[in-house]
């Protein structure tokens, strides 16, 4: 029963965190939601081998890590997305902005 309680609240948590996971639109909240969620699954999983403060730690510091470079991929995706579409409105080819 232990077992099933477990996989189900690591299953919560993990759905909970891809839910939010997109929220963020800057590099602090972006940062500390991957804190948040590290946090939270840090500790599900640490429960597991009786240390949740540790596993919660852990996972903070790994969750905040993350959501950084998450944060500095999307960044780079934005400023790629911005030259693609100065490029095509200075060649008229310009149809507005992807996505």
């Amino acid at each position: 029963m232990k077992a099933f309680s477990t996989l189900t609240l690591f299953t919560a948590i993990t759905l909970l965190g891809l839910s939010l996971s997109g929220c963020g639109t800057t590099t602090g909240s972006r940062t500390a939601g991957g804190a948040a969620l590290g946090a939270a699954t840090g500790a599900a999983v640490g429960s597991m081998s009786g240390n949740a403060g540790k596993g919660a730690a852990i996972g903070a510091g790994i969750g905040g890590v993350g959501g950084y470079m998450y944060d500095q991929d999307q960044k780079r995706a934005e400023q790629r997305d911005r030259r693609r579409d100065r490029r095509q409105y200075r060649n008229n080819t310009y149809y507005g902005p992807a996505g």
